[in-house]
């Protein structure tokens, strides 16, 4: 019965500090230092200084990449953008990359640990309690006070005993201290969208790079082709005193040029499907694929265009910067609550007794309710310097968020105007490329005929070469600019159902 009585005044006195400790709560009044406010979003209109076409030119039907495209301003992107370009072998290079990807799992690590990083800082906010035990066999001295009233020169000494310890936030540094890992948790939320953005733009564009290099590869064993032709007939006709020798010189270089070409091409495709390897988790022995055509590849005929109002809200570096801004702003009010008092508040209670079973006894028990205060007086200036420096990196974080922002808007204008302008470019090139092919054909049939010089043939020989390869090159130009336009514009990931 005294113990059961012993356990309920304990039970009665870590209730009775606990209150004590929830009314000191009260005292706690408005945290120190600024109240973070989202920075407004600009107020333009548009992404450049004059209108843009809302529908690009067009070039032949038959070649890939050539299709009209309809910018449609204020049409939301969808988060699996790359299934635009209905391309099932893309598809699964982009899910095997999500999957993975190690950069992307290192960044959905980061994100945990921060995520944890807040809770660590919430601790704060709560009262600790600690239960300790202790038992241990003792020896008076024969000549200085018994530990015990009882002249007893050997004996077990058991303790129990519950400490509570409760700091309130009486000026919200600790409040501050949790506004700061929440904002830094969310940052490395936005950072973890952004590599999720960057991996699949990345897989996305080596993918087209690699298509549009396998397409030069094709186009310049057709300009081979074209120059063993040319480098039969000259020698046909040498042997019948009908051409000379220099014709078939030149033809000799011109043919060797052109094979030349390939090798550097060959290495760049060689080096790209390294990089669809290792951005897909793989190495290059595992990856064994053959390059995606570009005629595998459909050009979206829509392309959504998000208002300029929303773009900040939709870019996720940009939303990690103001994320980092919000916890530069937190880290000043920490900064300033750190040199102002702090208030400490604390209770124990337990016992202690011989034998084991009277630990918690009446006569046994002991009790300490305690409170006090530390005011920083002297700490040699680094209080106020961490204030400072604190102040110093929220204007950092400041200037850090616009320049992100500027350069948002910049990427899109960028690609607004390289989506206009390619797309005229690959209808000039295309039509250059099929008429300098008429135009070889017949300078190819004048010179059969005697009509015209191996030198006048070889110029438009190299007219044909350099309208060939300008139009292969604008082919991809404009894959990779929808493609550049799609990640400008944030990748659509609030669209998307589920964390990266």
């Amino acid at each position: 019965m005294n113990r059961r009585r012993a356990a309920t005044r304990a039970a009665c006195l870590a209730s009775t500090a606990t209150h004590v400790m929830v009314l000191a709560c009260g005292l706690a009044g408005c945290a120190v230092g600024p109240n973070f406010q989202r920075p407004a979003a600009p107020t333009v209109v548009g992404y450049t200084p004059g209108p843009l076409a809302q529908r690009t030119e067009s070039g032949p039907e038959s070649l890939p990449g050539s299709t009209a495209q309809n910018l449609n301003l204020g049409q939301d992107l969808a988060a699996d953008w790359w299934t635009l370009f209905h391309c099932p072998r893309l598809d699964a290079l982009v899910a095997d990359a999500i999957r993975a990807n190690p950069d992307l799992a290192s960044a959905r690590a980061a994100l945990k640990a921060a995520q944890e990083g807040v809770r660590i800082q919430q601790a704060g906010l709560l009262p600790t309690a600690d239960l300790s035990g202790q038992a241990s066999r003792e020896k008076d001295s024969e000549t200085l006070s018994p530990t015990l009233n009882q002249p007893i020169p050997r004996f077990s000494l058991y303790t129990a005993q519950l400490a509570i310890a409760y700091a309130p936030d009486v000026f919200g540094g600790v409040r501050r201290g949790v506004e700061n890992a929440k904002a830094l948790s969310e940052q490395q939320r936005y950072e973890l969208e952004a590599s999720y953005l960057t991996i699949t733009t990345n897989v996305a564009n080596a993918v087209i790079q690699a298509a549009a290099l396998k397409a030069q590869i094709d186009a310049n064993q057709r300009l081979v082709e074209i120059g063993r032709d040319l480098l039969g007939l000259y020698r046909q006709e040498k042997v019948l005193g009908q051409s000379a020798q220099t014709d078939v010189a030149a033809q000799i270089a011109a043919l060797a040029q052109a094979e030349a070409q390939l090798l550097p091409l060959q290495r760049q495709l060689a080096q790209q499907q390294d990089l669809i390897a290792a951005l897909t988790g793989r190495t290059p022995a595992d990856y064994a694929a053959a390059p995606i055509e570009l005629s595998e590849l459909t050009l979206p005929a829509e392309l959504p265009v998000s208002l300029p109002s929303k773009l900040t809200d939709q870019r996720p570096d940009i939303r990690a910067a103001e994320a980092n801004l919000h916890a530069a702003s937190a880290a000043v009010g920490v900064a300033v609550a750190a040199r102002l008092p702090s208030i400490s508040l604390g209770a124990q209670g337990g016992g202690a007794s011989t034998a084991i079973g009277s630990v918690l006894t009446q006569p046994n028990q002991f009790w300490t309710l305690s409170g006090g205060f530390t005011q920083p007086i002297f700490e040699g200036g680094q209080l106020l310097a961490r204030q400072r420096q604190a102040q110093a990196e929220l204007e950092q974080a400041k200037a850090q968020y616009r320049s992100t922002v500027l350069a948002a808007f910049q990427n899109v204008a960028d690609s607004l105007q390289a989506v206009e302008i390619d797309a005229k470019a690959l209808k000039s090139t295309a039509a250059a490329e099929r008429a300098t092919l008429q135009a070889l054909n017949i300078a190819r049939g004048q010179r059969r005929l005697g009509q015209i010089s191996g030198a006048q043939v070889l110029t438009v020989e190299q007219a044909y070469q350099t309208a060939l390869q300008a139009e292969v090159q604008a082919q991809g130009a404009r894959y990779s600019d929808t493609v550049a336009l799609f990640q400008a514009l944030g990748g659509g990931w609030w669209d998307r159902k589920g964390p990266a």
